[in-house]
């Protein structure tokens, strides 16, 4: 296995995507690396499983959401996962040059009243959405994350945690989400012979990010894997199994397996991009809409109404139809925010490039 290849990179010259090979060939005396960890004051890049170091990004990332003087949206910059460019001789002359195009992003809207969007991890094959079986265990939660994955082109597979503790009931969380059309596995997170059943998602090259709530399992689950105590893990509050965040940022991990890990810090706040299409993640709900006696049923008080026939008759959950319509509002939402947040994007642009740009604009449109 070469250096790349430990931390994800499983392509050569005759598999590698266009765009791709132009960013490469346009920097011919860049070399690759991988960014392992973003923090608030830059990135570590990864070259190998050995070290991390220090890169200085570029300018406009620095300038990040600042469109008047040149800077990107804070999504446009890289995130953990992503495989970008650097030139210099670590430890301390590092420097990021290009980002490479991700073939696949987990975002969200990030907290707060102004919209922006957050990526959770790039380039990942996989997301293993966990969730402990004890106060934390909630199905709703469950239906956010994968309305949130839906549509990146990631896998997204389950995993309920704390399988072992007492009073865990296994088979009612698995009848619970029978209606989810995605793997879901049951795990004793501190027990290597039960996480083997991860093995499918784990091959060499893959990449994999742990998403779920504070106290979830998420760290206890990547100590497992690693085979030793890596990961800093914290008690649970009594009254409700949730924990506080031994997890403070997002970090590449290297499993034994040849497979990489990035461990999240647990996210409180599930908010739309709205790029989402809630009908990917509820397509037992939708196969009921198109059996309505009216197209544009709002499945209220409509004659004819197959949902709430199914909801009736207990053969769909009428929790999950609610979650359903209140998803299917926020990302309505989260869209006109986002049409809003491209269209003042598109202003300062011109507005940047002078009179006879927007004239040329003009004439071009």
């Amino acid at each position: 296995m070469t250096p790349l290849q430990s931390i994800g990179w499983r392509w050569t010259p005759a598999t590698l995507e266009a765009g791709w090979a132009n960013v490469i060939a346009a920097h011919p005396d860049a070399r690759l690396a991988r960014i392992s960890e973003q923090h608030r004051s830059g990135y570590l890049v990864a070259e190998s499983v050995e070290a991390s170091h220090r890169a200085e990004s570029l300018p406009e990332w620095q300038r990040a959401g600042n469109y008047r003087n040149g800077g990107t949206t804070p999504e446009g910059r890289p995130a953990v996962g992503d495989w970008v460019l650097i030139e210099g001789e670590a430890p301390n002359a590092l420097r990021i040059v290009a980002l490479l195009p991700r073939f696949s992003s987990i975002k969200r809207g990030a907290a707060g009243e102004h919209y922006k969007q957050q990526v959770i991890g790039a380039n990942i094959d996989t997301v293993f959405v966990v969730c402990g079986l004890d106060a934390d265990f909630n199905p709703r939660r469950i239906e956010r994350y994968l309305m949130l994955i839906g549509g990146s082109g990631v896998q997204p597979v389950v995993v309920l945690t704390k399988a072992d503790k007492d009073g865990a009931d296994t088979e009612a969380a698995l009848q619970d989400l029978r209606a989810f059309d995605v793997p879901v596995v049951a795990v004793n997170a501190r027990d290597r012979a039960s996480v083997v059943t991860l093995e499918p998602w784990l091959g060499e090259g893959q990449s994999i990010v742990l998403v779920g709530s504070s106290g979830a399992g998420k760290s206890t689950l990547t100590n497992t894997l690693l085979g030793t105590e890596r990961m800093k893990t914290g008690a649970v509050r009594e009254t409700d199994d949730r924990g506080r965040h031994t997890t403070t940022h997002r970090a590449l991990i290297p499993l034994p397996s040849g497979a990489c890990m990035i461990d999240t810090p647990g996210m409180r706040e599930l908010k739309p991009t709205g790029e989402e299409d809630v009908a990917e993640s509820f397509t037992d709900i939708e196969a009921l809409a198109a059996q309505c006696k009216f197209r544009d049923c709002k499945h209220a008080r409509e004659p004819g109404c197959a949902v709430r026939a199914a909801i009736e008759a207990c053969t769909i959950d009428g929790e999950r139809v609610r979650n359903f319509f209140k998803l299917r509002d926020e990302i309505v939402g989260a869209a006109g925010q986002l049409a809003t947040r491209l269209a003042q994007k598109a202003d300062a642009r011109v507005q940047t490039k002078g009179p006879r740009s927007r004239v040329d604009q003009h004439t071009e449109d």
